[in-house]
């Protein structure tokens, strides 16, 4: 057994991701199951900047980083206390430039899944930008912030397994058969996770059917690979928590947690 927190790619959907009922049960019930965190470090498909960037540690509200909703998704709060102290570790760890952003708050790529998994939001919380969508250079900033998870941090990274707006279609229901694309992509994703095969995953493009339309531009899936970097370390076991799809998009999820 081990005292390190697991590490986390979730698919984060969008504002109504509130409504799903099937969808909120599964994260509180993710959430729940959890060793409970001292802070949390997410890493959002929606944040993108160079150097790394971290977000605001003097509680900077929300970003809105979405239009042509109803007016209630823009009231929606998550008053998780900052992590300044997580911020240094962070800014130690990574031995580049860090950028702080004091007046960013959380995207809803990082506040709308938490809320569901811890509502209480009292967790102290950091959100850090993708400096890059390698890759390679995306893993080796996982394997950079690992030892935090020996600090009581939960790393989080947050995307959607499929993300092809073109197939999202409200006017059906959100459990319509999906695309044959994203299935495809959502069944090679799911085998090539459970053997570990790292590899294979960091080459996704080239080896995985349908990966172009899957992700016409990658920023969904990046996050999985600092997520994977930051378990590297360690013998892990990977769990598929979260699999079915949402208005066509794979909303698989993983947690990987040290053997």
């Amino acid at each position: 057994m081990t005292d390190q927190q697991p590490v986390l790619y979730l698919s984060h959907g969008a504002p109504p991701l509130a409504d799903d009922a099937t969808w909120t049960s599964e994260l509180k019930a993710w959430g729940k199951d959890l060793p409970k965190p001292e802070q949390i470090l997410i890493v959002s498909a929606h944040w993108e900047e160079a150097p790394v960037a971290l977000s605001s540690t003097t509680g900077a509200p929300l970003v809105y980083d979405f239009w042509g909703f109803p007016q209630r998704y823009y009231e929606v709060t998550y008053d998780a206390p900052s992590a300044p102290a997580l911020a240094d570790s962070v800014t130690k760890l990574v031995g580049t430039q860090v950028h702080r952003d004091e007046a960013r708050g959380l995207d809803h790529g990082a506040y709308v899944p938490l809320k569901e998994m811890f509502p209480e939001a009292d967790i102290p919380v950091l959100q850090m930008s993708m400096p890059t969508l390698d890759p390679q250079a995306l893993y080796r900033l996982g394997q950079q912030l690992a030892p935090l998870r020996d600090e009581g941090t939960l790393i989080v990274g947050s995307g959607f397994t499929t993300h092809n707006l073109r197939w999202f279609n409200p006017r059906v229901t959100p459990d319509y058969a999906p695309p044959t694309a994203s299935s495809e992509f959502d069944h090679w994703a799911a085998e090539t996770m459970a053997k570990g095969d790292v590899d294979t995953l960091m080459d996704f493009l080239a080896k995985a059917p349908a990966a172009h339309e899957a992700h016409p531009r990658t920023e969904h899936w990046a996050p999985l690979y600092v997520a994977l970097g930051a378990a590297s370390k360690d013998p892990a076991e990977v769990r598929s928590v979260i699999d079915g799809f949402w208005f066509g998009l794979s909303k698989r999820s993983w947690q990987l947690t040290a053997a």
